[in-house]
């Protein structure tokens, strides 16, 4: 992958043909959401913007440029809590957030490996949460891997959501018929079973609870 387009100086704006950045980022937000990732090339982007490709690239070298910028973007939409005297309520009320958004661009949570994440929405949320985390006492190290635990928890269960939307019950139900027949090799998923697609909002509070729980019990 080249260099993080967030590392890069901006042109002058007097060079600049008559095409904004933020114009291109829109555009590629709702190419994205319309056909996922897949679909999104430099071409189809310069079409959609009516310009042509020499124009597309004065703004930004490469495909990865423009899907970083888009993801940056999608985390614009995450609001910042007001800072409270309870750390956990505004970790809660960030990820929540997160979750969120990227449920409502479903091509974002996947396109999130590997990438530097450095644009300046993605870096002020990620200050909020390491702020709201040492408040437990953690530093250092420990910090970073407490917010990567809890950032990685929420991407996880935002690609687990979507993989697991469409037609939910008749899987719901062959998948508790599967494991009925086989409770000898698998006798606790037969006990307890699989989540159900209408307990996502629960399962996911509750398993931010525990992670939130293990940090708040840290000596």
């Amino acid at each position: 992958m080249s260099e993080s387009v967030w590392l890069r100086k901006d042109r002058p704006r007097r060079e600049a043909p008559p095409l904004t950045r933020e114009r291109i980022v829109a555009e590629a937000v709702a190419l994205l959401d319309e056909e996922g990732a897949g679909r999104l090339t430099m071409r189809r982007l310069a079409e959609r913007l009516d310009t042509g490709s020499t124009t597309l690239y004065w703004h930004v070298e490469t495909k990865d440029d423009v899907l970083e910028l888009a993801l940056d973007a999608v985390f614009g939409d995450v609001p910042i809590p007001g800072a409270g005297p309870d750390w956990r309520a505004d970790v809660v009320a960030l990820m929540s957030g997160w979750r969120r958004a990227m449920l409502g661009h479903p091509w974002s949570a996947s396109i999130l490996g590997g990438r530097p994440l450095l644009g300046p929405n993605v870096l002020a949320r990620t200050d909020f949460l390491y702020t709201a985390l040492a408040t437990t006492g953690v530093t250092g190290r420990e910090l970073a891997a407490a917010a990567y635990a809890v950032a990685n928890y929420v991407i996880g269960s935002a690609l687990m959501q979507i993989g697991g939307q469409g037609d939910e019950e008749p899987a719901t139900r062959k998948t508790a018929e599967h494991l009925a027949r086989n409770r000898d090799r698998y006798p606790a998923l037969a006990a307890h079973g699989h989540l159900r697609g209408d307990d996502w909002d629960a399962a996911f509070a509750q398993g931010l609870d525990y992670i939130l729980d293990g940090l708040a019990r840290r000596p």
